[in-house]
């Protein structure tokens, strides 16, 4: 009678030629990992009027795509443009009054040197000289918040932006701090990402990370990954950045990378004893290689072997 052999010793009493082996640098698989993702703006804020005049006229509208120093609103600034004038007749007054006054008190030091004006009279001569010089420099300070506040009756965009909504409307009242528009600013976007734990080791070192929606694939790069885990899903999360073109704010799809590390293929794995392996061949026999964390119908990362080890990739249901 023949006699009935353990597995294990069945398995290395086939020869080597009833299975195929391949070396895993031959057969492995970088399998796509993926999160869901976000495209955020870092900035979205409310433009708002810094000082008391009417709307004239609202320049752009919502949905709209603008540059940086794109026209935004054009207030009344009549009141504005009269002040002014007036700070600039001032500051021309007052210049000609110093002019007036350091050749008064040139004159005063000439006639001090000849004995015909006395030292006091010299040293009036002198503090007026001085106060319609601190009279020119107040009435240039008058004239630079004049201008000040003629350039503020204009707003134009910080940043280009998407225009969200309008806040106010022509013909009305604005007072300082009253918003004008919503911009969302389109040079500072960043995804959000919401990685699984056992993601992140791969993420940090993949070559190519994409964000793909219905619009196509986006490339992007990684710029940061927080060290901690959210409390109820624990998630990681991860910003982003497009490396060229960006997907629209708002929009919502899937982060996708290929995993740097070396995967079995998912038909190769076999089971024995409970556990999902591999069949590593050797000169004359091959052997069973357990790989932790392997699922049925998933490549399975290869722990524990080398680029080189040879995988059987035909036979196995002779082993």
């Amino acid at each position: 009678m023949r006699a009935i052999l353990p597995p294990l010793l069945l398995l290395f009493a086939l020869p080597a030629l009833a299975w195929e082996a391949k070396p895993l640098r031959e057969v492995a698989v970088y399998p796509e990992r993926g999160a869901q993702a976000q495209v955020l703006s870092l900035n979205e804020s409310k433009v708002a009027a810094e000082l008391a005049a009417r709307i004239v006229k609202l320049a752009v509208e919502p949905g709209q795509r603008i540059a940086r120093g794109a026209l935004l609103a054009q207030l009344d600034c009549r009141d504005y443009d009269l002040a002014g004038e007036r700070a600039s007749a001032a500051k021309a007054a007052s210049a000609a009054r110093a002019r007036l006054a350091e050749l008064q008190y040139g004159r005063a030091q000439k006639l001090t040197a000849e004995g015909f004006f006395s030292k006091e009279a010299l040293d009036s001569r002198a503090a007026e000289r001085d106060i319609a010089r601190a009279d020119v420099a107040v009435n240039a300070a008058a004239l630079r918040t004049a201008r000040a506040a003629q350039a503020k009756c204009t707003l134009r965009a910080p940043f280009p932006a998407i225009v969200l909504d309008r806040l106010a409307q022509e013909g009305e009242m604005a007072q300082p701090g009253t918003p004008l528009l919503s911009l969302l600013d389109t040079s500072r976007i960043e995804v959000r990402a919401e990685v699984q734990a056992a993601d992140i080791a791969g993420l940090r070192t993949a070559r190519q990370i994409d964000f793909v929606s219905g619009e196509g694939r986006y490339p992007l790069r990684l710029i940061r990954l927080s060290p901690a885990l959210t409390k109820n899903s624990r998630l990681a999360e991860a910003r982003l950045r497009f490396i060229a073109a960006a997907a629209a704010p708002g929009s919502s799809a899937r982060v996708l990378w290929a995993s740097p590390e070396m995967h079995v293929p998912a038909q190769l794995l076999a089971r024995r004893q409970g556990q999902l392996g591999v069949f590593v061949a050797t000169d004359k026999s091959a052997r069973f290689h357990p790989l932790p964390g392997a699922q049925e119908g998933r490549p399975a990362k290869a722990t524990g072997l080398r680029p080189d080890s040879r995988i059987v990739v035909r036979g196995l249901g002779e082993l």
